[in-house]
Order: structure tokens, then C-alpha cells, then sequence
């Protein structure tokens, strides 16, 4: 008998359109406000507004803020290399998209 585990993850589908506050993105993320603010501060992450009470998150934002925290944690990084690592991840992201543009001629 071939049995098959399955893990279940929950999610939730957040709408680009959604605005979330600091303490809300900090709540989602189920990490402190300081280490946002780290972020923040290191350009990971870019909120609208100009003071850390007043900022706003896109709801593009919860996944970039997710996979920043989830690279820190189980690489041991640190905030700047965090926003390095995640900056490759984009010209990686980018260059794959170009190359399939390219493929599809």
C-alpha cells in the first residue's frame, strides 16, 4: 500500500490593493515591528508614507516581507544581506522573464 503524506498550508490571497499598517504587517508576518523597521531602513521593504506610524504596505508587500523574514530566520542573515540576497532573487526573477520573452519568438 503506497500511503502519501501531505502537509497543508494555510494562506490567505491578499489583493494588491490592500493597504496594511506597520503593527497589522507585523501581526501577518507573526514577527516584532523593530525587525520591519529593519527592513524598512535596509530597502527591503517600501512603505508609503513618511513616518513609521503613518506607513503603508502594498499587499505586495506581505509576500516580499515573508520571504525577507523566512531568509533571515533559516539563513542567519542579516537586514543587509537580506536585501542583497533578495535583490539577486529579482534579477534572477527578471532575467527568466526575459529569456522566456525571448523564447516565445
Amino acid at each position: 500500500m503506497n500511503t502519501t503524506n501531505r502537509t497543508v498550508t494555510p494562506c490567505v490571497v491578499v489583493e494588491e490593493e490592500v493597504q496594511f499598517t506597520l503593527v497589522e504587517l507585523s501581526r501577518v508576518c507573526r514577527t516584532d515591528v523593530d525587525q520591519l523597521v529593519t527592513l524598512v531602513m535596509e530597502g527591503v521593504l517600501t512603505p508609503s508614507g513618511e513616518a513609521p506610524e503613518r506607513w503603508r504596505f502594498g499587499g505586495a508587500t506581505l509576500r516580499r516581507a515573508r520571504v525577507a523574514l523566512r531568509l533571515s530566520r533559516d539563513l542567519e542573515l542579516n537586514a543587509a544581506s537580506t536585501a542583497l540576497v533578495l535583490d539577486l532573487l529579482d534579477e534572477i526573477d527578471a532575467l527568466r522573464s526575459r529569456l522566456r520573452c525571448l523564447g516565445s519568438d
